[in-house]
């Protein structure tokens, strides 16, 4: 029988970033992780699943100690964005330098994320990993919780962390109800070779069934995509022939690089969103894809879930020196607040921008050009804007 204060379930990028922030609080720190991640070959071709990193996440992995062990790996830094309408005026655009900004963000495979927590993890000296752990059993006690895993082990814990993922064992265990909704997409994500060099710009393009981003890897002619089709449509895509993928590409994204050319396999998967009712209950907290999963059309999945591992991080370490128990659901409660606001602003504006964006209704299709055209150019609405996409709004006090 092994005893922690804190469990951690799920050793992805966000249960791994709560872990490492714990480090140093005087709290024993256990990861129970399906299967350890392998590491990124430097010349095996670019991951399919990346994420937009934001100034705030940075931030994060920079106090984490991680960042310059992943930027020295593979990371694109982007200077600018560009977002537009197809077949119409709206358009709007950001740059770096014109916002006082060396740059906007970094597009990064997950793998690389991943690995990168997982080394910093193992050395850090207040952590267990357990690779490979499946979990059997938990029974909630007043004191603490416990823990029984498939192989006979068992651990008790003061606190438990869910961050299991989108399909959280845990948070159906804990009978936390969700609100859940389909988007009715499906993201394909491939790796581009582009005739024209991408700049360092990250671009996205409505179109009326869809949404399409391009977003810059460190090879200049390589982009990694994100196609929000309806599930048809993207199933027709993935069956494509290369060319005539290639081609339907071009189309869609208005030949803004020239030639488009597949460089991977296409993977496809369902879009859909969720928001557990509540982030924390009595000996439990859900961070990550386990709290929420948003659309991918702003790139914030990851970012959110970061924020949640930086205010947890916070929140215990505040209540272990005030000599708290780490695990009441009363002291939770501000970490689940200030979470669960974030996360439904984030999902709210994520659920209108679609809305608004989808489909080819004359008016609605009018209506988006001028306030894409009014966001470009009215004064103090860009850095405003730019502020919210790099999560500089939405920082814990530590990470300031």
């Amino acid at each position: 029988m092994q005893n922690v204060d804190v469990a951690i379930v799920g050793g992805g990028m966000v249960g791994l970033a709560l872990a490492c922030g714990l480090q140093g609080s005087g709290l024993r720190v256990a990861v129970l992780e399906q299967k350890a991640p392998h590491p990124v070959s430097p010349d095996a071709p670019p991951e399919l699943r990346v994420s937009a990193i934001n100034a705030a996440s940075e931030k994060l992995l920079t106090h984490l100690g991680v960042w310059s062990d992943i930027v020295a790996q593979r990371a694109s830094c982007y200077h600018g964005m560009e977002v537009w309408d197809k077949d119409s005026f709206g358009h709007i655009a950001f740059d770096d330098e014109s916002m006082g900004y060396s740059h906007l963000g970094h597009i990064i495979e997950n793998a690389v994320i991943h690995h990168a927590l997982w080394q910093k993890a193992q050395q850090c000296s207040d952590v267990t990993l357990v690779a490979p752990a499946q979990i059997q059993q938990v029974a909630w006690g007043e004191n603490e919780a416990f823990i029984t895993l498939q192989s006979g082990d068992m651990l008790t814990a003061r606190l438990v962390v869910g961050a299991d993922g989108a399909n959280s064992w845990l948070r159906n265990k804990a009978d936390i109800p969700l609100t859940y909704w389909d988007y009715r997409h499906h993201a394909m994500v491939a790796t581009i070779r582009t005739a024209e060099p991408h700049g360092g710009v990250a671009r996205q393009i409505f179109h009326s069934d869809g949404i399409l981003a391009f977003l810059p890897l460190s090879d200049p002619h390589l982009c990694s995509i994100v196609w929000s089709l309806v599930p048809e449509k993207a199933q027709q895509m993935q069956e494509a022939t290369p060319d005539a993928f290639n081609q339907a590409l071009c189309v869609a994204f208005d030949n803004r690089l020239g030639l488009c050319t597949l460089e991977s396999e296409r993977q496809v998967f369902p879009l859909t969103g969720r928001y557990a009712r509540q982030f924390a209950a009595h000996r439990l907290a859900l961070v990550g894809d386990a709290a929420h999963t948003i659309h991918p059309l702003a790139g914030q999945g990851v970012n959110l879930g970061f924020m949640d591992a930086a205010e947890l991080v916070e929140e215990l370490r505040r209540l272990h020196r005030e000599g708290k128990d780490i695990g009441q659901h009363l002291y939770l409660r501000r970490y689940e607040r200030s979470r669960k606001h974030s996360a439904a602003m984030m999902l709210a504006g994520m659920q209108g921008f679609r809305e608004l964006f989808a489909g080819a209704n004359p008016a609605k299709k009018l209506l988006r050009d001028i306030g894409l055209k009014l966001a470009d150019t009215l004064p103090g609405v860009k850095p405003q804007l730019l502020r919210q996409a790099m999560g500089l709004n939405d920082l814990p006090d530590w990470l300031r």
